[in-house]
């Protein structure tokens, strides 16, 4: 446990309301501290798709520039679903939800999460990639779905560990908590690295 001790001597902020990631960093047996601030989550229409999240994820870095705690480590994230070279946001409504899991329907995707570590004086970034394969959905499936669980707040309109995750996805290639929203075993081992930078 000598990693995890060391880990817990460091002030560690997360900057994510997600509570999906909240809870991933609290099994991973870390303490932590949440604060948020609201970031213009636009990107240059030329990134490529999976460069995307990583560069959300620097973003949301910016407002705690300049790091004053010595002892602090910020983390912030960002996942994206990408399809077809479309990146797949937050549905916007009902019929947006629809469209994109309809989207999603039969078909292997990606979902990517971008990850950035910062103190007071360095920084890093990296991304994790999931492979994600959907059986083909019924509508009525993707109805019940949308209306009872309002996805509303996933990227994709979906989570994995909910209903649709359940009944409609058959292959993943790579972490199932990265397509939850967090890579915990990839951030655990950057941590301890970034640490010893």
């Amino acid at each position: 446990m000598r990693q995890l001790k060391h880990l817990n001597d460091y002030t560690i902020v997360l900057a994510s309301k997600s509570p999906r990631r909240q809870q991933l960093l609290k099994d991973l047996g870390i303490e932590f501290s949440i604060l948020t601030y609201e970031v213009d989550e636009s990107y240059p229409e030329s990134l490529p798709s999976i460069e995307v999240a990583e560069y959300l994820a620097k973003k949301k870095l910016d407002p705690f520039f300049p790091i004053k705690d010595d002892n602090a480590i910020i983390i912030t994230s960002d996942t994206t679903v990408c399809i077809e070279d479309e990146v797949l946001g937050k549905p916007a409504d009902e019929a947006d939800a629809y469209r994109m899991l309809r989207k999603l329907s039969g078909k292997m995707h990606q979902v990517i999460t971008g990850v950035a570590i910062a103190s007071k004086d360095k920084s890093i970034s990296f991304s994790s990639t999931t492979n994600v394969h959907f059986k083909e959905l019924t509508d009525d499936e993707i109805l019940h779905y949308i209306a009872n669980y309002k996805p509303f707040d996933k990227a994709g309109a979906y989570g994995i560990q909910e209903w649709i995750g359940y009944i409609g996805i058959d292959i993943i290639e790579g972490s199932y908590f990265n397509v939850m929203g967090l890579p915990v075993q990839r951030l655990y081992e950057e941590l301890n690295t970034f640490i010893e930078m």
